[in-house]
């Protein structure tokens, strides 16, 4: 699996999705971004965790 983002650049790019009104949840990040997908489950112990953790930001 190949990672070349860090855990802060997942975080920010999921609150960026958000922030543009982008859909969420998995099935959607998995077709429209599966780069981000992986390397947020490389981070995190599952999508929403990480969709979670990018709230706090």
């Amino acid at each position: 699996m190949e990672v070349n983002m860090s855990a802060q650049e997942v975080l920010m790019n999921i609150q960026q999705l958000r922030n543009g009104g982008s859909n969420l949840n998995k099935k959607s990040i998995k077709k429209t971004n599966p780069q981000l997908m992986r390397n947020a489950l490389h981070y995190f112990s599952d999508w929403t965790s990480a969709v979670e953790k990018s709230n706090s930001l």
